[in-house]
């Protein structure tokens, strides 16, 4: 596998993904990755620090463009806890958890990011805007109610199968509600 390929992969992935979510500085998107999947292995069973560089180096320049913030799952070890930057807590109201995530008790992935965040911490939960699986990780208990599917041009990174989706807010209200504004609309 290419590493250059797969890092220009998966940054267009991710634009591609804050395009159609409308992905804003605001917003959150959780990545669940495999990176033995994406080299054709079984999950769990052969990650590979060199392409969680590429996959992180890829997402970090398409998060630059975009400025969203970023969460990565770690693996069903730690339950599937996140790896967020230390200022998301506050932000986002999280408790953190003490554990450090490593590549055999967190995947690959989730140990490279929080190696290279500025301030990592690891939380149990999060509901996250947007969200890409690389490797069927199994994000969507990360992702706020109601998740859209997206069909993104590219369906692997690598070997893996590729998923992403991002969350609109719930409509309410039945047959009378309205959810687009309208100037018209009065109160009689």
């Amino acid at each position: 596998m290419e590493i250059a390929r797969l890092k220009q992969e998966i940054r267009d992935c991710v634009l591609e993904l804050g395009k159609v979510a409308k992905l804003r500085a605001d917003q959150l998107l959780v990545i669940g990755c495999s990176t033995s999947e994406v080299i054709g292995q079984h999950i769990g069973k052969a990650g590979s620090e060199e392409v969680a560089g590429a996959i992180w180096k890829g997402i970090e320049e398409a998060r630059q463009q975009t400025g969203f913030q970023l969460a990565f799952q770690c693996c069903e070890h730690l339950n599937r806890a996140l790896v967020v930057e230390r200022s998301i807590l506050r932000q986002y109201g999280l408790e953190e958890v003490s554990v450090i995530p490593v590549p055999r008790a967190g995947g690959a992935m989730a140990a490279y990011a929080y190696q290279h965040m500025q301030m990592p911490a690891v939380v149990e939960h999060i509901k996250a805007d947007a969200g890409l699986d690389i490797g069927d990780t199994f994000i969507g208990m990360h992702l706020k109610h109601v998740v859209v599917p997206v069909r993104l041009s590219r369906k692997q990174i690598g070997e893996a199968h590729l998923t992403a989706a991002y969350t609109r807010p719930k409509m309410i209200g039945g047959a009378r509600a309205v959810y687009e504004r309208i100037d018209q609309l009065t109160c009689t």
